[in-house]
């Protein structure tokens, strides 16, 4: 018996180192399928000074021809003076298991990129908006659990332009557990079928995520986007005036969940590019601190742009340009002080246009006017417009509503200050609202 005990505890030793050699990327029994690469095997040094471009795209490559797999990074910093390409099948897989937030740059004492776990320091494309994106992913390939660092960027200077850090291609492409500490572009999701972006943070300075050209369903969740590497005046300035967090432009039922940013010049900006525009479905979203929360300048006319349970701080603008509908659902709004990190401050929290409807339900309204301007909370020129069960909280004017709405209904809101509404809409119906 304890012969035979020993035979079965050495199979089990066996199989375990045999494991974690395809895990590390060693070698494997003889005839066996590597599903495991390492950078390190194929020459990544990982020491912040040497160029690790090559040994990555090796073993990226390698793992193609063996029919797909994962390439792990280990701890390091490694950098990058040129660009990457994931093949179809493969995921390039740092140490991270959960989105870090190295916020060691703004706040001293607290790890920097590269303190610990996977850090890819880009060098690429310095100076060059439309150049080619730092690493691209194409049909079935992947970007997981590491930073993605631009250490030339000075934290206390107007950034410096740069390509998108990710390209997303193809059918199935995910980028997973990611940090984009301060690219100046982050994600550009275009020409892509089932994209999947989710639990992405960090503080790109330009654009954070672009989609066009996706006619399946696209998914982003959980991306936070807040200044977790610099607060400078320089860098604020440029954010709140040049800055858009998400931009939408043709896609066919893109789900957001759970997607915030703050500073930025716009949040959620809906448009068209040479696709036409898409439809898209938020829920859990919000921006935070801006000029301008929500831009809809196109939306698909069959379904439009729908917000739910969303938090929202600084104006919604509905363009002349909109056809389709606009709906906020069980949404908070506030407004912004002049010169809140740069602001110009909010004067109307809603300004509406378009042949499209808007509606509000179940929303609450405080803090517009910052500017004590005497603005209405709306001021509706779109087409339609549906305001229901809403709280007005303010004593300020809530509504302006011009003579060019079509439809109009204001049915069963709080005007907590009474009702202060001018409007100018023919046949219009105001009803069942309460004053106090």
């Amino acid at each position: 018996m304890r012969a035979h005990a020993s035979v079965v505890c050495a199979a089990v030793l066996v199989c375990a180192a045999l494991a974690r050699a395809g895990e590390e990327g060693g070698p494997a029994t003889e005839g066996a399928k590597m599903t495991h690469w390492n950078v390190r095997d194929f020459g990544a040094k990982g020491d912040g000074a040497t160029d690790d471009t090559a040994a990555f795209q090796g073993a990226l490559d390698a793992a193609r021809k063996g029919g797909g797999g994962i390439v792990f990074a280990p701890a390091g910093k490694y950098l990058f003076k040129g660009n990457l390409k994931v093949p179809s099948a493969v995921t390039l897989e740092g140490t991270f298991r959960s989105v870090p937030a190295h916020n060691g740059i703004r706040d001293k004492g607290l790890p920097k990129p590269g303190d610990d776990g996977t850090t890819l320091l880009v060098t690429a494309g310095r100076g060059q908006e439309t150049g080619e994106p730092f690493l691209s992913l194409t049909t079935n390939s992947t970007v997981k659990g590491l930073v993605i660092y631009y250490p030339d960027q000075d934290p206390k200077a107007t950034p410096v332009a740069y390509p998108w850090a990710i390209a997303m291609r193809g059918k199935n492409p995910a980028v997973l557990d990611v940090e984009l500490l301060n690219p100046y572009q982050g994600i550009d999701a275009t020409e892509n079928e089932r994209h999947n972006i989710r639990n992405v943070h960090g503080q790109p300075l330009r654009r954070g995520i672009v989609v066009d050209q996706v006619y399946d369903i696209g998914r982003i969740e959980d991306v936070h986007f807040n200044p977790w590497w610099s607060c400078s005046e320089a860098v604020v300035k440029f954010m709140v005036t040049e800055g858009e967090a998400f931009i939408l432009g043709k896609t066919d039922w893109e789900y957001m969940v759970n997607c915030f940013s703050i500073i930025y010049k716009t949040g959620f900006r809906f448009t068209q590019f040479k696709h036409g525009p898409g439809n898209v479905d938020l829920t859990q979203c919000g921006h935070d601190i801006a000029p301008c929360v929500v831009r809809v300048e196109h939306s698909q006319p069959h379904a439009g742009i729908a917000f739910n349970n969303c938090q929202m701080m600084g104006t919604v603008e509905v363009l002349p340009t909109n056809e389709g509908p606009v709906k906020f659902s069980n949404c908070g709004f506030w407004g912004v002080s002049p010169g809140d990190f740069q602001n110009p401050g909010t004067t109307s929290t809603a300004i509406l246009a378009g042949s499209g409807h808007v509606t509000f339900n179940g929303c609450h309204f405080t803090w517009w006017d910052k500017k004590n301007e005497n603005a209405p909370c709306i001021r509706a020129r779109c087409e339609g417009l549906t305001v229901m069960a809403c709280d007005f909280m303010d004593p300020k004017p809530q509504l302006e509503i011009d003579a060019a709405v079509k439809a109009c209904i204001i049915v069963g809101n709080r005007f907590r200050h009474g009702a202060k509404i001018a409007n100018k809409a023919e046949g219009a119906q105001i009803g069942l609202n309460v004053e106090k």
